[in-house]
């Protein structure tokens, strides 16, 4: 097979250069930093208020009479639309994002998708409400492929892991929006019931709208475009309260123009094919379509989408309780999946990838065995009930230990080039809108096929999971983002890079982190 487990050593080699040792939260700049970041984070909880809303939609009856009650294929549609509207324009975002900047591909993301909301808002047929969805999809991908690139290439390098972690995080967010809105919306007797949930959607992108003209543009972007200056400026403002001169400073600078130039010269014209050119670009799609497949396979799609079709399979047939559980759900989530986001570089990925796997695969297990024994006997309300509590057990590992809520996004980002980070990561989208679409047509049709036996395709799904990250996810916490990336090209390239910025810089250079691999590729 491939790769066994792959360790870091425990201390980067930028730690010692970091002269101010104040807590962040003292750092007026840093401060500033981080809230330019939390702007881009809230991109995030545009998509998960999406789902969360269509989720709640279903329980709202006046949802349901404008629409003639979908179901099957129509209700899948309903919920594809966005992802097939994502799919269109994944053929222009990397070329928005890296060649007209990532603040610029964020503004025209949230430019369209306000459109998009707004007739979804005003919608008065099926047709218009699912051109609308197609919009927001479409709309979102130039937001989604550009923040979170953007949220790595300016944070602070001690915080760079945790603040990216939280993007996927803020998707718990915009679903908590949503659930509760609709919760308090869905009694309203007329068509406003699901109409005020759909006007609150557009919310964050008017936000960014009139807020993304101060944030900082990505010092990567800007050397790449021979912008030098203007990149040494940003680092030093936000990283060393103005001073040009500071040793991580400098560090960061110098490494950046050396691993661009390092890409520069392996790939001098860096299309699509380069993504699988190389045995360390194959090695990252390998990871990174997988860990996408992952996030939407898991069994999370029936809950993320058909939550009401599986209260109906236990007996729960109520909207008052469908819509609190969805609404506690979303809560649970969020804490623990914030949880989560803090702890990548203390335990590490890999680590939080194993036990999330594990962990998914034996309480969607009992999930399933309970939705059995209720389905053979639905008197047995003690079988029903465990399905919520299993239910909440497998949404813990999913969010805090399966870097798949936390960690699924920074993985992809840090571990691509800066050359491919925009292709590479458009592809995980791209990847993980196909398991999307699959999943919302075909989850439904399958419920109704196959009732419970249609969750022991997870239960064998999960297993290969936790095969598959045992022997190919890579550990990477204490790094750089260069020496990230550079860690699928070979050790000899981590070094050349770190010791090429240090020596640019002027600054000395702590002993190259070491790769140990168990089973070389």
């Amino acid at each position: 097979m491939g790769a066994g487990p792959a360790v870091a050593a425990p201390t980067a080699g930028y730690l010692h250069l970091i002269t101010d040792t104040r807590p962040w939260y003292k750092n007026r700049r840093i401060i500033v930093l981080n809230l330019w970041i939390v702007l881009l984070l809230i991109t995030s909880s545009t998509n998960g208020y999406d789902g969360s809303m269509m989720n709640g939609l279903q329980s709202v009856d006046a949802w349901e009479t404008e629409f003639n009650t979908p179901r099957g294929g129509t209700l899948g549609l309903f919920n594809a639309i966005q992802n097939i509207g994502s799919l269109a324009a994944y053929p222009i975002s990397p070329y928005v994002t890296d060649g007209l900047g990532r603040r610029t591909a964020i503004l025209i993301g949230a430019a369209i998708m306000v459109v998009a909301t707004i007739l979804q808002t005003v919608s008065h047929s099926f047709g218009m409400f699912i051109g609308a969805r197609f919009l927001i999809g479409f709309g979102l991908t130039f937001a989604a492929a550009a923040a979170p690139l953007l949220v790595t290439e300016i944070a602070f390098p001690t915080q760079r892991a945790q603040a990216t972690s939280m993007y996927n995080t803020l998707w718990y967010l915009g679903s908590i929006i949503a659930a509760w809105t609709t919760f308090g919306t869905f009694r309203i007797p007329n068509n406003w019931a699901w109409r005020i949930p759909s006007a609150i959607q557009g919310l964050p992108s008017v936000i960014q709208i009139f807020l993304i003209w101060f944030v900082p543009e990505s010092p990567r972007w800007l050397v790449s475009k021979g912008r030098e200056n203007e990149a040494l400026n940003t680092l030093a403002y936000y990283h060393a309260n103005g001073n040009r001169n500071d040793p991580l400073v400098q560090y960061e600078f110098e490494e950046i123009k050396a691993a661009i130039a390092f890409d520069r010269d392996v790939a001098a014209n860096v299309g699509w094919l380069s993504l699988i050119k190389t045995p360390g670009n194959r090695r990252r799609m390998r990871i990174i379509v997988a860990m996408a497949f992952f996030s939407q396979w898991s069994g999370n799609g029936l809950v993320s989408y058909y939550l009401n079709k599986v209260f109906i399979g236990i007996g729960i047939t109520d909207h008052d309780t469908q819509l609190l559980i969805n609404g506690l759900l979303n809560i649970f989530n969020f804490i623990v999946a914030i949880s989560a986001g803090f702890l990548c570089e203390r335990v590490g990925r890999r680590r939080l990838f194993m036990t999330s796997t594990i962990g998914m695969f034996v309480f969607w297990l009992l999930q399933t065995v309970c939705v059995a024994i209720y389905a053979h006997d639905n008197t047995n309300k003690a079988a029903a009930h465990t399905v919520i509590v299993m239910i909440f057990l497998f949404y813990g590992f999913y969010d805090v230990c399966l870097a798949f809520t936390p960690l699924i996004v920074s993985y992809t980002v840090e571990i691509l080039p800066y050359s491919l980070r925009a292709k590479g990561f458009t592809v995980f989208n791209f990847t993980i809108s196909l398991s999307l679409i699959f999943n919302q047509y075909v989850n439904p049709i399958a419920l109704n096929k196959l009732a419970w036996k249609y969750y022991i395709v997870y239960v064998v799904w999960l297993a290969f999971e936790a095969v598959f990250c045992y022997f190919f996810i890579i550990e990477t916490k204490n790094r750089s983002l260069e020496e990230t990336a550079a860690l699928f090209d070979g050790d000899d390239t981590v070094a050349a890079i770190s010791e090429k910025a240090a020596q640019q810089a002027g600054v000395s250079h702590s002993e190259a982190p070491v790769m140990r691999t168990q089973q070389e590729q």
